[in-house]
């Protein structure tokens, strides 16, 4: 790369460039505006009272003799790495944190006057850690995410105690709601986290931690993070720790009967480990799948992290197996419970559709600070995929496309293709005041599956305590899946092209969400506003309790009309007939029976909203064989039956206000 400086909005123009460094001197202050790109040849030096303070882009291209650093009034380098530095990376938009960019999948070039949320962003290549002893003074506000706060700490060597920056105390005392955590892959456990140094070689900047919400800081956890916090470290280098190889993550690990084994702090796995990606196969506690090569990560740079081309074939960090990515929580989307720890509950997702993404693309871009977790298919690929984050580094809020150069600034047009066209259909639920409160999504390739499959690419369960959904369908004919109508539900819904004309039942839990709001892609591209039809011809409909089929069109908002739990049904392509709406009282409740091949055995998995069940199970005969009452909702209820006798059974779960599940089993 040619080595040049381009400094744009300069305040002070005492700033100088000695042997490829840019140096900005006591008293000078550089500022670099939103949208602006900055490029330095070589290291940066700031001295005193010198400033950056960054809104846009600042790029810095070194050397191994190249230095980032802070020199105090006398020229002396200062070493501590924990006291305000002279770089200053701003938010321009602090207050729209809980926003997302939406950007059409693929490089497009975007306006900054459409974007909801920007921020200085800066990028480091070439320098060895050693020789980054300066530090950055980020701003940082989130979505609180409840009991645990999801994070990544992109810094190097920062002291623990520092973590204060972000509004509390944290200490090292499990369970206090006060604690810092760090996942393990290997274990898929939460560990320990001295009150050393975050960032080393041992415990990389790629890292994903949790921190206590609770305890003596209960506040921070309901809005402390919405006020701007000033975290302070050294940056990373992409010289060293930058690549992490997929392969092992809890491989070694026997979950036990249904979760209910422990790990290393006597934990049982089931009061905090999910697996949604499993659940979308009616595996739970399988042994194989459920739990099994998940990979948590955090963002460890100071730029945005694009995940985009993770799927994209001949791509230098393409993943054959992957299967989706889990983001971090939405609001409150975790919880705790005394002696136990936290779970979380409530996340955003991306699968795949051959090689385009689904579901929630607008997180596929991870900013600073940002968590994730990568789900494998399985861990057979040889070689391991390998991740290198310093590939995935991006100034720019919206993703690359395929076959775009790996370069921070790159902005070429393209979009992803695979054979034939993706289409899917976003349906959010928004209360009275057009707040989102849940959201579900229905994908339609000729690559997808209809009905249940193990080798569905693109769908997610969706958790029970969850309040819109759709089931899995009759693949033959629409509607439910009698099967399935009990095991599971879905978050991301697939179907095959074939399945044009029949129907996909959705259900909403809560008379909370009172309309629906509609937005339609097509290989990743958003559909303009108020259009209906896709390349092929057909579009997507929707038929209320009102029997009514209605065209759904990009943007359009319609009444969710009917009781508290109604069903509604999605359709890719008009009917040939329209059958009148089906009863309230066929919307399944969200109890659900699954089997569980740990223990050999079904599961009942209860309804958030049940107290107390009576659950009895029949033979085929009509002979009790089971009969229990008075079950406790509030965690798994085992249903244990002779394991000699292969024969089918039915049943019958009713809660304590009479709602009843009926489902057949077999042994």
């Amino acid at each position: 790369m040619k080595k040049n400086l381009l400094t744009i909005a300069l305040l002070a123009t005492m700033c100088s460039v000695q042997a490829q460094l840019l140096h900005v001197d006591n008293s000078a202050n550089v500022y670099v505006s939103q949208g602006t790109l900055v490029y330095s040849g070589g290291g940066v030096q700031t001295k005193g009272t010198g400033t950056v303070e960054n809104h846009g882009n600042f790029m810095i291209q070194g050397a191994a003799t190249d230095v980032f650093r802070n020199l105090d009034a006398s020229g002396t380098e200062i070493i501590t790495g924990n006291t305000g530095g002279s770089f200053v990376n701003k938010l321009n938009q602090a207050g729209n944190f809980a926003l997302r960019n939406t950007a059409p999948l693929g490089d497009q070039t975007v306006p900054l006057s459409t974007l909801n949320y920007t921020y200085g962003q800066l990028y480091i290549s070439g320098i060895p850690q050693n020789n980054i002893t300066g530090v950055v003074n980020q701003e940082f506000t989130s979505v609180n995410h409840g009991a645990y706060q999801q994070i990544g700490l992109p810094f190097w060597g920062k002291d623990f105690s520092t973590l204060s920056e972000l509004g509390k105390t944290f200490n090292t005392t499990r369970w206090s709601q006060n604690e810092a955590l760090v996942w393990n892959n290997a274990l898929t456990v939460f560990d320990n986290l001295p009150s050393t140094t975050l960032g080393t070689t041992a415990r990389p900047a790629y890292s994903y931690y949790i921190l206590g919400g609770g305890g003596t800081g209960s506040a921070w956890a309901n809005n402390g993070l919405a006020t701007t916090r000033t975290v302070i470290g050294k940056p990373v280098s992409d010289l060293d720790n930058s690549q992490v190889t997929l392969s092992g993550a809890g491989s070694t690990v026997n979950y036990g009967a249904g979760g209910s084994a422990v790990n290393g702090y006597n934990e049982k796995y089931n009061t905090y480990l999910g697996d949604y990606f499993a659940y979308s196969r009616n595996n739970v506690w399988d042994g194989s799948d459920f739990g099994k090569n998940l990979y948590f990560f955090g963002n460890p740079y100071l730029t945005n992290l694009d995940l985009n081309n993770l799927i994209t074939p001949g791509d230098p960090d393409f993943i054959s197996n992957l299967y989706g990515i889990r983001f971090e929580p939405t609001a409150g989307g975790t919880t705790y419970v005394a002696g136990s720890g936290g779970s979380a509950i409530s996340f955003k997702f991306v699968t795949r559709s051959g090689n385009i993404w689904v579901g929630d693309t607008e997180y596929l871009n991870v900013r600073p600070f940002g968590s994730f977790v990568i789900k494998l298919n399985d861990n057979t690929a040889s070689p391991a995929p390998t991740l290198n984050f310093a590939n995935l580094r991006r100034f720019n809020y919206h993703s690359r496309a395929a076959g775009t150069t790996y370069s921070p600034t790159a902005n070429k047009n393209g979009t992803n293709n695979t054979t034939g066209s993706v289409k899917q259909l976003a349906v959010v639920g928004l209360d009275s005041n057009g707040k989102e409160l849940a959201r579900t999504y229905y994908v339609v390739s000729p690559s997808s599956i209809n009905g249940h499959s193990v080798n569905a690419t693109s769908q997610v369960g969706n958790s029970n305590t969850y309040d819109l959904g759709t089931y899995e369908e009759d693949a033959v004919n629409g509607g439910y899946d009698p099967n399935y109508q009990n095991s599971y539900w879905l978050y991301i819904n697939e179907a095959n092209d074939s399945f044009v004309g029949k129907n996909i039942k959705m259900v909403r839990y809560t008379s909370n969400i009172s309309s629906f709001q509609f937005f339609i892609k097509e290989n990743g591209s958003a559909l303009p506003n108020g259009v209906h039809d896709l390349s092929t011809g057909i579009g997507f409909y929707f038929k209320g309790p009102n029997g009514v089929l209605q065209p759904i069109s990009q943007g359009q908002t319609i009444a969710a009309t009917g009781n508290a739990e109604q069903e509604y049904d999605l359709y890719y392509g008009l009917p040939s007939s329209v059958l009148g709406s089906s009863e309230v009282a066929n919307a399944p409740s969200r109890t659900v029976v699954a089997y569980s091949p740990a223990i050999d055995d079904y599961i009942v998995k209860f309804d958030p909203k049940w107290k107390k069940a009576t659950i009895q199970v029949f033979d085929m005969s009509g002979k009790l064989v089971v009969s229990e009452k008075n079950v406790d909702a509030a965690s798994d209820f085992t249903i244990r039956l002779q394991k000699k006798l292969k024969t089918v059974y039915v049943v019958k779960i009713v809660s304590d206000k009479g709602e009843t599940v009926q489902t057949k089993i077999e042994r």
